[in-house]
Protein backbone atom coordinates (compact mmCIF):
# COMPACT_ATOMS: atom_id res chain seq x y z
CA UNK A 1 0.00 0.00 0.00
CA UNK A 2 1.33 3.37 -0.64
CA UNK A 3 0.42 6.22 2.20
CA UNK A 4 1.03 10.06 1.71
CA UNK A 5 3.53 9.95 3.91
CA UNK A 6 6.89 8.94 3.54
CA UNK A 7 9.31 6.54 6.40
CA UNK A 8 12.58 7.18 7.19
CA UNK A 9 14.56 4.53 8.81
CA UNK A 10 17.85 5.00 10.50
CA UNK A 11 20.35 2.33 11.98
CA UNK A 12 23.57 2.49 13.77
CA UNK A 13 26.03 1.42 15.94
CA UNK A 14 26.14 2.37 19.27
CA UNK A 15 28.08 5.85 19.37
CA UNK A 16 27.57 6.61 15.74
CA UNK A 17 25.16 10.16 16.94
CA UNK A 18 21.85 8.37 15.22
CA UNK A 19 19.51 9.80 18.20
CA UNK A 20 21.71 13.22 18.08
CA UNK A 21 20.87 13.60 13.90
CA UNK A 22 17.41 12.65 14.16
CA UNK A 23 16.66 14.92 17.03
CA UNK A 24 18.41 17.82 15.48
CA UNK A 25 16.66 16.88 11.81
CA UNK A 26 13.17 17.06 13.68
CA UNK A 27 13.88 20.53 15.45
CA UNK A 28 14.69 22.13 11.75
CA UNK A 29 11.89 19.90 10.18
CA UNK A 30 8.44 20.06 11.61
CA UNK A 31 6.93 17.47 9.00
CA UNK A 32 8.68 14.60 10.14
CA UNK A 33 7.48 12.54 12.96
CA UNK A 34 8.91 10.21 15.22
CA UNK A 35 8.09 6.62 15.62
CA UNK A 36 8.28 5.34 19.20
CA UNK A 37 9.24 2.17 19.94
CA UNK A 38 8.73 -0.26 22.59
CA UNK A 39 11.83 -1.52 24.76
CA UNK A 40 12.59 -3.70 27.58
CA UNK A 41 15.33 -1.98 28.61
CA UNK A 42 15.08 0.71 31.49
CA UNK A 43 15.42 4.19 30.55
CA UNK A 44 18.41 6.16 30.52
CA UNK A 45 19.06 9.76 31.27
CA UNK A 46 16.40 12.16 30.79
CA UNK A 47 14.57 9.50 28.71
CA UNK A 48 10.81 9.80 29.54
CA UNK A 49 7.67 6.63 28.58
CA UNK A 50 5.86 7.80 25.22
CA UNK A 51 8.37 10.47 23.95
CA UNK A 52 12.24 8.44 23.31
CA UNK A 53 10.55 5.00 23.69
CA UNK A 54 7.63 2.92 25.62
CA UNK A 55 9.19 1.04 28.55
CA UNK A 56 7.66 -2.22 29.06
CA UNK A 57 8.51 -5.10 31.00
CA UNK A 58 9.19 -8.31 29.76
CA UNK A 59 5.77 -10.02 29.93
CA UNK A 60 4.22 -7.09 28.54
CA UNK A 61 6.70 -7.38 25.55
CA UNK A 62 5.66 -10.61 25.33
CA UNK A 63 1.93 -10.33 25.09
CA UNK A 64 2.27 -7.67 22.18
CA UNK A 65 4.50 -10.12 20.48
CA UNK A 66 1.35 -12.94 21.35
CA UNK A 67 -1.12 -10.42 19.71
CA UNK A 68 1.24 -9.69 16.55
CA UNK A 69 1.41 -5.80 17.64
CA UNK A 70 4.65 -5.24 16.07
CA UNK A 71 5.90 -4.38 12.65
CA UNK A 72 9.63 -6.00 13.58
CA UNK A 73 10.97 -6.99 16.96
CA UNK A 74 14.52 -7.96 17.87
CA UNK A 75 17.29 -8.66 20.58
CA UNK A 76 19.28 -5.87 20.90
CA UNK A 77 22.71 -5.92 23.47
CA UNK A 78 20.13 -8.42 25.68
CA UNK A 79 17.41 -6.21 25.29
CA UNK A 80 14.29 -6.06 23.35
CA UNK A 81 13.07 -3.68 20.88
CA UNK A 82 9.58 -3.69 18.57
CA UNK A 83 7.74 -0.99 16.66
CA UNK A 84 4.23 -0.89 16.47
CA UNK A 85 3.21 -1.50 12.55
CA UNK A 86 -0.46 0.19 13.31
CA UNK A 87 1.09 3.84 14.53
CA UNK A 88 3.10 4.09 11.89
CA UNK A 89 0.35 3.20 9.49
CA UNK A 90 -1.51 5.73 10.95
CA UNK A 91 0.35 8.71 10.84
CA UNK A 92 1.72 7.69 7.05
CA UNK A 93 -1.75 7.18 5.97
CA UNK A 94 -2.46 11.27 7.59
CA UNK A 95 0.28 12.27 5.12
CA UNK A 96 3.19 12.56 8.17
CA UNK A 97 6.95 11.55 7.46
CA UNK A 98 7.50 9.01 10.04
CA UNK A 99 11.01 8.52 11.05
CA UNK A 100 12.36 5.17 12.78
CA UNK A 101 15.78 4.68 14.48
CA UNK A 102 16.36 1.19 14.66
CA UNK A 103 19.26 -1.71 14.26
CA UNK A 104 19.69 -2.77 11.39
CA UNK A 105 17.95 -6.24 11.53
CA UNK A 106 14.46 -3.91 12.05
CA UNK A 107 15.38 -1.83 9.20
CA UNK A 108 15.80 -4.78 6.40
CA UNK A 109 13.15 -6.40 7.92
CA UNK A 110 10.70 -3.12 7.31
CA UNK A 111 12.21 -2.36 4.09
CA UNK A 112 10.46 -6.15 2.96
CA UNK A 113 7.07 -5.10 4.22
CA UNK A 114 7.24 -0.96 3.65
CA UNK A 115 8.88 -1.22 -0.06
CA UNK A 116 9.09 2.41 -0.25
CA UNK A 117 10.99 2.59 3.33
CA UNK A 118 14.00 4.76 2.77
CA UNK A 119 16.93 3.12 4.29
CA UNK A 120 19.53 5.47 6.20
CA UNK A 121 22.83 3.85 7.75
CA UNK A 122 25.21 6.15 10.20
CA UNK A 123 28.62 4.98 10.21
CA UNK A 124 31.17 6.74 12.61
CA UNK A 125 34.76 8.20 10.86
CA UNK A 126 36.95 5.88 12.58
CA UNK A 127 36.70 3.12 15.51
CA UNK A 128 38.88 5.50 17.45
CA UNK A 129 36.16 7.69 17.49
CA UNK A 130 33.22 5.53 18.30
CA UNK A 131 35.21 3.94 21.22
CA UNK A 132 36.35 7.75 22.57
CA UNK A 133 32.48 8.73 21.86
CA UNK A 134 31.10 5.41 23.93
CA UNK A 135 33.47 6.21 26.43
CA UNK A 136 32.37 10.44 26.49
CA UNK A 137 28.34 9.00 27.40
CA UNK A 138 29.69 7.54 30.57
CA UNK A 139 26.46 5.64 30.71
CA UNK A 140 27.86 1.98 30.10
CA UNK A 141 30.36 -0.06 32.40
CA UNK A 142 33.69 -0.80 30.58
CA UNK A 143 32.83 -4.12 29.34
CA UNK A 144 28.98 -2.92 28.11
CA UNK A 145 31.28 -0.63 25.42
CA UNK A 146 33.30 -3.53 24.65
CA UNK A 147 30.26 -5.51 23.70
CA UNK A 148 29.09 -2.66 21.82
CA UNK A 149 32.41 -2.00 19.98
CA UNK A 150 32.18 -5.95 19.04
CA UNK A 151 28.73 -6.08 17.64
CA UNK A 152 29.45 -2.57 15.75
CA UNK A 153 31.33 -4.64 13.61
CA UNK A 154 28.71 -6.73 12.62
CA UNK A 155 26.32 -3.78 12.28
CA UNK A 156 28.22 -1.51 10.35
CA UNK A 157 29.04 -4.33 7.85
CA UNK A 158 25.22 -4.27 6.72
CA UNK A 159 25.37 -0.53 5.23
CA UNK A 160 25.63 -2.25 1.73
CA UNK A 161 22.14 -2.86 2.39
CA UNK A 162 20.78 0.44 2.88
CA UNK A 163 19.59 3.47 0.53
CA UNK A 164 21.86 5.68 1.94
CA UNK A 165 25.22 6.17 4.38
CA UNK A 166 25.97 9.25 6.39
CA UNK A 167 29.05 9.62 7.71
CA UNK A 168 29.41 11.35 11.12
CA UNK A 169 32.71 13.13 11.28
CA UNK A 170 31.31 16.80 11.54
CA UNK A 171 27.65 17.08 13.13
CA UNK A 172 26.43 19.76 11.35
CA UNK A 173 27.45 18.82 7.69
CA UNK A 174 25.57 15.05 8.75
CA UNK A 175 22.31 17.19 9.81
CA UNK A 176 22.67 18.23 6.53
CA UNK A 177 23.11 15.39 4.40
CA UNK A 178 20.18 13.71 6.65
CA UNK A 179 17.83 16.86 5.57
CA UNK A 180 18.97 16.51 2.11
CA UNK A 181 17.74 12.69 1.53
CA UNK A 182 14.36 14.09 3.20
CA UNK A 183 13.96 16.78 0.77
CA UNK A 184 15.45 14.55 -1.82
CA UNK A 185 12.77 11.64 -1.16
CA UNK A 186 9.55 14.21 -0.78
CA UNK A 187 10.41 15.31 -4.36
CA UNK A 188 10.44 11.85 -6.30
CA UNK A 189 7.84 10.98 -8.69
CA UNK A 190 6.20 8.48 -6.94
CA UNK A 191 6.50 10.74 -3.70
CA UNK A 192 4.92 13.38 -5.61
CA UNK A 193 2.13 11.58 -7.10
CA UNK A 194 0.54 10.70 -3.86
CA UNK A 195 1.20 13.95 -1.99
CA UNK A 196 0.39 16.28 -5.07
CA UNK A 197 -2.42 13.88 -6.34
CA UNK A 198 -4.73 17.11 -7.14
CA UNK A 199 -2.42 18.87 -8.93
CA UNK A 200 -0.58 15.86 -11.13
CA UNK A 201 -5.17 15.77 -12.24
CA UNK A 202 -4.97 18.72 -12.64
CA UNK A 203 -2.22 19.21 -15.38
CA UNK A 204 -3.54 15.79 -16.57
CA UNK A 205 -0.20 13.85 -15.96
CA UNK A 206 -2.20 11.00 -14.65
Amino acid sequence: MDYPGNLFVVAAPSGAGKSSLVKALMEIDARIQPAVSHTTRAPRGQEKHGREYFFISPDEFDAMVLRDSFLEWAYVHGQRYGTSRQAIEERMTHGADVILEIDFQGAINIKRIFANAVLIFILPPSWEELRSRLQRRGEDAADIIELRLKNAANEMAQAREFDFVIINELFERAVFDLKTIVHAQRLKFSAQLIARAETFKALHIV
